[in-house]
């Protein structure tokens, strides 16, 4: 098992409280061992590459430096995309310039922080259970099957794009799909669920036009919402703090404003793993979720 070090990021301190949580539980219940990122910064997001890329490459290469040479993991592993999509970013331009390499190192060295040398890997969180665990690991340890709920699974755009930074991907039976991903289908299957054939599952959120343009995030995740339904999904299973937080606040808003209701619940796929582990619904924090999924998991002996 590889010692990880846990990067929330920024969002899993905030809006993604639920997450953080259901992670921190999840991990424990499934025997896994991770430590928290000490001293860590935000990974670029999506705003700092407009200053300088450069930049944002440092920024996770900082955090990837301080896992490796201050607490000797050789892998970190994020649940947030942006985060993971970030540090994927670097590892590849690292990995594949000279340049890059040499200007964050001598940034590392005029700032006095931790020189990164490519000798630590990132994951997503799903990524990690899966390799840890796997669907034959969940099996053993339902104590409470999810019952046949009808999960559309959404990964969001930065899971498998760009592609090039994920070498790991389609790499035939046993990896995860750029094209088609299917790690939280397996996962949640194992544990009970009904994955559902649902088309958008890496269909854009509009999460970085929620300030700018909120019609247009609304739009798009109206159409994540909707087609979620028309396939017959009950719930909305997210594995990216941003994804989840604009599918809940834009399904609120279209009812507001444009007098669109949608009746799918959004629940993170750490949650519901916890749910099928036996743990509760506070413990996995089902209630600081927006979307309010309590009566319909209680109908389905779930909770």
């Amino acid at each position: 098992m590889a010692k990880v070090a846990y990067y929330p990021g920024c969002a899993l301190e905030g809006s993604g409280g639920p997450y953080d949580k259901s992670t921190r539980v999840l991990v424990k219940e499934l025997g896994l061992e991770m430590e928290n990122l000490e001293d860590y910064n935000c990974c670029g997001a999506m705003e700092v590459k407009n200053i300088h890329p450069m930049l944002q490459t440092y920024m996770s290469a900082r955090n990837l430096a301080i896992a490796s040479k201050l607490q000797g993991c050789d892998t970190v592993m994020a649940p947030c995309n942006g985060c993971y999509r970030n540090l994927k970013q670097t590892e590849y331009e690292c990995a594949t310039s000279e340049e890059t390499m040499k200007t964050v190192q001598e940034l590392a060295n005029k700032s006095g922080d931790p020189v990164y040398e490519g000798d630590v890997r990132s994951l997503h969180a799903l990524e990690w259970f899966m390799e840890e665990v796997g669907t034959d690991g969940i099996k053993s340890k339902v104590k409470k099957s999810l019952n046949g709920l009808k999960i559309a699974n959404y990964y969001g755009c930065m899971y498998t794009r760009p592609r090039q930074i994920f070498p790991e991907k389609d790499q035939g039976p046993g990896s995860e799909s750029s094209y088609a991903p299917h790690f939280m289908d397996d996962l949640l299957s194992a544990a009970g669920a009904v994955s559902v054939d649902f088309p958008l599952k890496t269909a854009c959120c509009g999460g970085a036009h929620t300030l700018s343009d909120s019609d247009t995030s609304t739009q798009l995740v109206l159409n994540i919402l909707q087609a979620a339904e028309d396939a017959g999904a009950e719930v909305i299973a997210t594995e990216c703090p941003t994804c989840h937080s604009g599918l809940e606040m834009h399904q609120v808003r279209a009812e507001i404003e444009f007098g669109i209701k949608s009746n799918v619940k959004v629940i993170y796929f750490t949650q519901l793993l916890g749910l099928a582990m036996g743990l509760s619904a506070r413990k996995v924090g089902i209630p600081d979720n927006v979307s309010d999924s309590m009566d319909l998991l209680a109908a389905k002996g779930i909770i």
